[in-house]
């Protein structure tokens, strides 16, 4: 197998509060697993899994100033407008709206209540 993404982390000072802020935007499913403040994360369905990740308490700070600290990741959706929508009603904040990439599809960026910065991106074709 090729250096393909496995999993993915996301940290959070509210564990609980970054749970309902994607269950409630991507609808992923969430289990409590190993440590107290620790949730694996289901992207996708039984059928089509797509990557396995982790919602866990954060061990180290934001970067200084709210710059990147960690790697962005990049979340497929079907209708961006929606997705920009449930983003803002469920406490996350834009910080690009819509924008479209010519020959790739229409993406937008936020951070999620965790301060996280997350992009969104509804593709011209599958991916």
């Amino acid at each position: 197998m090729p250096n393909n993404l496995a999993h993915f982390d996301i940290p959070a000072d509210d564990v609980e509060r970054a749970r309902r802020f994607y269950e409630a935007v991507f609808q992923w499913r969430f289990s409590s697993f190993g440590p107290p403040d620790f949730y694996l994360i289901q992207t996708g369905t039984d059928e089509q899994p797509g990557i396995g990740g982790s919602v866990s308490l954060r061990h180290e700070p934001l970067a200084p100033g709210g710059g990147l600290g960690a790697f962005e990741c990049t979340i497929s959706v079907d209708d961006l407008g929606a997705t920009v929508a449930a983003v803002t009603a469920n406490g996350g904040t834009t910080t690009m709206p819509p924008y479209t990439l010519t020959g790739v599809g229409q993406m937008a960026k936020f951070h999620d209540t965790e301060g996280n910065a997350v992009v969104v991106m509804k593709y011209d074709r599958p991916h």
